[in-house]
């Protein structure tokens, strides 16, 4: 790592990662009076959020209301949802969406201008909210990539990645950028994304390996949730350089079917599931019918779909060589969204002072055991909305130094053996035998996730125990958090 510089560039707002959360907490800081440094470790719009399939889910038709979304939000996360959590999203969400219109974000509707809500897995109905089809990321990241560059209050270093946070007296100052630049600012916010890349079959790029949870860990921030790892049931199988491969259960809200694996992949076997449950229950059988008959793949049949509704989709798998238009997609199971991260309150607050963090980085309970389809782009705004507003009310950081570097020599590259032990055992199914194993592994978030999983003696949702099957109802809103060097308990949250 270069030496610091030693005239730290100054700032009230410090926002790590230019995600949709990240983009967004940038805009409502500066439109509040608000100095930000947005920090992108990629050039702008090209972020984990630019590939996002999913949409926005909002109680937005005449027959909704905030109340159905949250009750559809707690019962696809299988009895862990922080209620609060869920109810400032679905109670919210609707505004953000209103907002990003006033932004210039234009979403799919009608001639009239009426919005068109799709249906996905565990939604009683229609009300997820999409721009350009399946390309929803990419319009929004790039809308607001566009807003960012333009706002006077906002100072944007590109390709610069955090290295490590600044602390003095107990609370975050700032960030150390790998270039040797130092950030000094009254609050830092990270919005660095996941951590499913870390599995050795993801639907997740490259990048997406955990770094703010691992920058708020050395720091003693508490992080919560570890085990929770989503995985998406439909991502492409079999072909050469696109493993993992999403390919948006809104295709199968539109009607696309799942069938189980008959040899030739053109023949289709029998539905084996509801393709509309939440995306636990769909996975989990998925996997099941794959352990049964030792198929690789189950085939995703979608050739009654107008293929205008999903463009980027159906002309992504063509250029991989499947036309689904003519022959049913090869699909299983990858890693997806890790609903663990850095814990924090509703206003994106970290137990450590001066630190907050937004997105799939953080964790406020929201997601459960299990997250709702498209709840997680509408977090983002929402909570990356009040982070922002949050960072505001932060003091300023005393003294002319950012204070004390924090070394973080668990930023290492990541093996490919630590990728295959996660995918082996902190996949689908998990026992003690293998967690064990996990959790001697040279990466820390790897240890953490295995120890996070060894505490929940029960399966619940995404957490699958084959030593222990059944859910245990004192276990209901328990979240496993883990602070130090201590070892994860499992804590309620109401």
């Amino acid at each position: 790592m270069a030496t610091a510089d030693p005239v730290p560039l100054r700032t009230d707002v410090a926002v790590i990662g230019a995600g949709a959360a990240g983009l967004y907490a940038a805009l409502i800081a500066a439109r509040e009076g608000a100095r930000v440094v947005l920090v992108s470790a990629t050039p702008l719009a090209q972020t984990a959020s630019y590939w996002a399939q999913g949409g926005l889910a909002a109680a937005l038709a005449g027959d909704d209301s905030p109340a159905r979304h949250l009750e559809d939000t707690e019962r696809a996360g299988r009895g862990a949802v922080r209620r609060s959590a869920a109810a400032v999203l679905t109670q919210e969400a609707p505004g953000i969406v209103a907002d990003l219109q006033r932004l210039g974000v234009r979403f799919d509707a009608d001639r009239p201008g009426t919005l068109a809500l799709g249906l996905e897995g565990g939604h009683a109905l229609r009300r997820v909210v999409h721009a350009g089809g399946s390309a929803t990321g990419r319009r929004l990241v790039r809308d607001l990539s566009a807003l960012v560059v333009e706002a006077p209050r906002v100072t944007v270093l590109e390709g610069a990645r955090a290295a490590a946070l600044h602390t003095h007296e107990g609370r975050v100052t700032g960030v150390a950028l790998e270039d040797g630049r130092t950030v000094a600012a009254h609050a830092t916010v990270l919005s660095t994304g996941g951590a499913a890349a870390l599995w050795s079959r993801t639907t997740n790029p490259p990048g997406s390996l955990g770094i703010g949870p691992q920058l708020a860990h050395a720091v003693g921030a508490a992080l919560a949730d570890l085990e929770m790892v989503q995985f998406h049931p439909t991502a492409v199988i079999g072909v050469r350089g696109r493993e993992g491969f999403l390919v948006t259960e809104a295709i199968r809200g539109e009607g696309a079917t799942l069938h189980a694996p008959t040899g030739p992949l053109e023949v289709l076997g029998e539905r084996f599931v509801d393709e509309l449950a939440p995306r636990d229950e769909v996975a989990r059988a998925i996997f099941d019918v794959l352990g049964r008959t030792g198929a690789p793949s189950v085939a995703l049949d979608m050739r009654a779909i107008d293929p205008g509704l999903f463009p980027n989709v159906v002309g992504a798998l063509r250029d991989f060589g499947l036309d689904p238009t003519r022959e049913p997609v090869p699909v299983a199971p990858a890693a997806h969204y890790v609903m663990g991260g850095i814990a924090t309150d509703l206003n994106g607050r970290s137990t450590v002072p001066g630190l907050l963090a937004v997105g799939e980085a953080a964790c406020t309970g929201l997601h459960g055991a299990n997250r709702l389809a498209s709840n997680s782009l509408s977090e983002c705004f929402v909570y990356g909305a009040r982070a922002a507003r949050a960072a505001l009310d932060e003091p300023a950081a005393k003294g002319v130094s950012p204070g004390r570097q924090t070394d973080l020599s668990a930023l290492h590259p990541v093996a490919r053996a630590t990728r295959e032990a996660l995918w082996r055992h902190a996949g689908l199914a998990r026992d003690r035998a293998g967690l064990e194993l996990l959790a001697q592994d040279p990466h820390p978030l790897a240890r953490l996730v295995a120890a996070c999983a060894l505490a929940r003696r029960e399966s619940r949702g995404a957490h699958r125990r084959e030593d222990f099957p059944h859910t245990d109802s004192a276990l209901d809103l328990h979240h496993a958090v883990v602070e130090g060097a201590q070892g994860p308990h499992l804590e309620r949250w109401d």
